[in-house]
């Protein structure tokens, strides 16, 4: 098979998503962590590949990713999609309850292509969407990137629910970039502190972790503490923030250090924040508005 050579190689089911929002106002949209993380990726001048999952008789994966520049999809056919109502409680959409409607089949080992690339960026929706051996398999192949949100996400009777990781340490140490909000970190170390949590987090064995606040990014490398705030011009694109700032961290990181990718992905979402759906724009764009809000 032929090998192809991407910075960031994304796993991830597209979600047909239903989004309430705390006004009444219903919109209907393809979205998921590869959706954002894609095209946040492709879009600031990066290799992309995806390797996205769907019932391919209801969803044309291709088309999903077709205003991303670049992107190689690489499709997976399952028998079910994956299908979430989002209903937002508050302008801010910072509360909001997710009710799973129906899931994909679990990606496994034998469906990754052999498709070299930099980073191995697994970015699922919920628990059970990938194993923890699908981690250690990637971490074989390049670094890896892991959401841990398709780790404490679980179904139960169609709510969707947060437990910690129960193989957590085992599989802590093969991750080279892990990824939690504020809520996730204290589920998995107990503390609302951020910094500790990182701490906590880097001690069992993730190497890079950033902690989303809707205040701030926070990165530890297990030497020192990294914040930059979030500076939004409104919250109208609120859905799919982790994931673009998390995808323009992990890309940015492979080739600048740590304070000005973290100052990067920090302008990139807050200029997506102010517009609904995933990053169109250009790396000139978040480029400019570094300038802007970021001096």
């Amino acid at each position: 098979m032929e090998k192809f050579k991407f910075d960031t190689f994304i796993l991830g089911q597209i979600s047909k998503d239903t989004n309430i929002d705390y006004d009444g106002k219903i919109v209907e949209e393809f979205g998921g962590a590869v959706v954002h993380s894609g095209f946040a990726a492709a879009n600031t001048g990066h290799r992309v590949g995806v390797l996205p999952k769907a019932n391919t008789n209801e969803v044309n994966l291709q088309d999903v990713f077709a205003k991303a520049k670049g992107v190689t999809v690489f499709p997976l056919h399952s028998k079910t999609s994956t299908s979430i109502k989002n209903q937002y409680h508050t302008a801010d959409r910072e509360r909001r309850t997710c009710t799973a409607i129906s899931r994909i089949e679990p990606y496994t080992t034998t469906e990754i292509p052999d498709a070299a690339s930099e980073i191995y960026h697994i970015a699922g929706l919920m628990a059970g969407d990938f194993s923890g051996e699908i981690i250690e398999y990637v971490s074989k192949k390049g670094r890896v990137a892991v959401d841990v949100q398709c780790m404490l996400r679980h179904v139960e009777d169609g709510s969707m629910v947060f437990h910690d990781w129960t193989e957590k340490k085992r599989y802590l140490p093969f991750i080279d970039f892990l990824k939690t909000d504020a809520a996730e970190a204290q589920i998995m170390t107990g503390l609302e502190d951020r910094a500790e949590a990182a701490r906590i987090l880097y001690s069992w064995g993730a190497k890079e972790i950033m902690i989303t606040h809707n205040t701030e990014v926070l990165i530890y490398d297990g030497k020192s503490i990294y914040t930059e705030p979030l500076r939004p011009l409104n919250l109208s694109g609120r859905t799919g923030r982790g994931d673009t700032c998390f995808s323009g961290y992990i890309t940015e990181r492979l080739t600048h250090d740590i304070p000005h990718s973290l100052r990067f992905a920090a302008a990139l979402v807050s200029l997506k924040m102010g517009i609904p759906g995933p990053f169109k724009g250009a790396r000139q764009d978040v480029l400019h508005f570094m300038d802007q809000y970021y001096k």
